[in-house]
């Protein structure tokens, strides 16, 4: 299982948020570059970046801090997300080396765009779904839609998305351990992987996630747990590869 850890930008800092609310916010560094290279030194084989801002803002709105860290490393695939709403975005960011582009609300909202997208830009669209209660959440996390989680991921699955991004965002942030459960069910009921967000807190979860690799889950992307040390990333990496 992948270990993918999160650098989520806001106003060209590396931040964490506490169930995406941007008042509940964190900055951990004014470098968010540096943080790149410790994680890629660390054993980090792919990356996953979100424009707070963007995602607010319906637009891309750190895009030059994401050129950085692209440029710096461009031999680790990075998937990026936050304010992509249109084709223009996808294309710019495919034009300086970015791998997988995720689609959040946009997909949510006009769900064309993403079979559009897919056959535009095959095998770089990933849907990320963040869920409170089954149901899916848009906007940053500030509304809940009426789309269940599992409907929509297999209709996103139809239109050719490489993965789906799971996220409960009644955990995200908070350290209160992953909601394994829910995201195998989802995995199950797809035959593309997903990568499991929220709540990663330790090696318990990493231990408990590994468990349901053969279910569909593929990957996990950490944030604050890596930020606040309780899960060291080489070591954990090295636990889901089953060398320790």
């Amino acid at each position: 299982m992948l270990l993918i850890p999160a650098i989520d930008l806001k106003d060209g800092k590396c931040v964490r948020l506490r169930q995406g609310r941007m008042e509940e916010v964190t900055v951990f560094s004014d470098d968010p570059v540096a943080v790149a290279e410790r994680w890629v030194k660390s054993g980090a084989r792919r990356l996953h970046i979100v424009d707070l801002n963007g995602a607010f803002a319906g637009r891309p709105v750190n895009g030059g801090v994401i050129r950085r860290i692209v440029e710096a490393f461009p031999d680790v695939p990075i998937q990026v997300g936050g304010g992509i709403r249109d084709d223009d975005t996808i294309e710019a960011y495919m034009e300086i080396g970015v791998q997988y582009v995720i689609l959040g609300t946009k997909a949510v909202n006009a769900p064309h765009f993403v079979a559009d997208a897919c056959s535009e830009f095959p095998g770089h669209i990933i849907v990320g779904l963040d869920a409170k209660n089954g149901k899916v959440a848009i906007d940053g996390w500030s509304k809940l839609s009426n789309h269940d989680v599992m409907d929509i991921a297999q209709r996103f699955e139809k239109d050719g998305v490489e993965a789906i991004i799971y996220t409960d965002i009644s955990r995200d942030g908070m350290m209160s351990g992953v909601n394994v459960e829910s995201t195998a069910s989802l995995a199950k009921s797809l035959s593309i992987p997903v990568i499991a967000s929220g709540g990663i807190t330790n090696l318990d979860d990493v231990r408990s996630l590994c468990e349901v690799t053969e279910d569909g889950v593929m990957g996990a992307i950490v944030g604050r747990a890596l930020y606040e040390g309780t899960i060291d990333l080489a070591r954990a990496q090295q636990f889901a590869d089953g060398l320790v």
